[in-house]
């Protein structure tokens, strides 16, 4: 990602937990099929109409609840770029970088509006707001940003094995 890419603002609250990204329903699916039921609880059409490259800015505590690594796979599954939010679950923290979803806290975002175009600028790391305010986010360990890049923790593993990735690996 970088600051000339544009990407889309889904915005949601607080407390977002695992449940409404990866309903217990849906659990005996594949992720195709959880992707599909994705936040319907919340936004019951967000699964429909999230494009690829659109980002997720929330309130606090995205991603408590369980520890189903699908809550993430879901998000990877659809498309989205990035969540932004100012506190994550640890579990989720860690699974979304396992499966290559990039995670930015950022207690700033709360200004952005849903729809709103901004820009990751994950060098600073910053958002490039509309009006071209910067809002600052806290730094990514680069460990973590070499699995966003690689497509996650398994596509990196064979990466180093000299193995082809599993999936293909975001554009950031």
């Amino acid at each position: 990602m970088n600051a000339a890419s544009s990407h889309r603002v889904w915005r949601l609250g607080v407390n977002i937990d695992t449940d409404a990204l990866a309903p217990g329903h849906a659990m005996k699916h594949g992720t195709d099929t959880i992707a599909r039921h994705c936040l319907e609880s919340i936004r019951p059409e967000f699964a429909r109409q999230v494009r690829p490259g659109d980002v997720i800015v929330a309130g606090a505590n995205f991603g408590i609840g369980s520890s189903r690594e699908q809550a993430a796979a879901v998000l990877v599954q659809l498309g989205v770029a990035a969540v932004i939010a100012p506190s994550y679950s640890g579990l989720y923290f860690r699974n979304a970088f396992n499966l290559g979803l990039l995670l930015l806290t950022c207690a700033e975002a709360t200004v952005l509006r849903e729809g709103d175009r901004i820009a990751i600028d994950i060098v600073r790391p910053a958002l490039v707001a509309p009006d071209g305010r910067l809002l600052a986010c806290e730094p990514v360990p680069g460990f973590l940003m070499d699995m966003v890049r690689a497509g996650g923790l398994l596509n990196q593993l064979r990466q180093r094995a000299g193995r082809p990735a599993f999936t293909k690996a975001p554009d950031v």
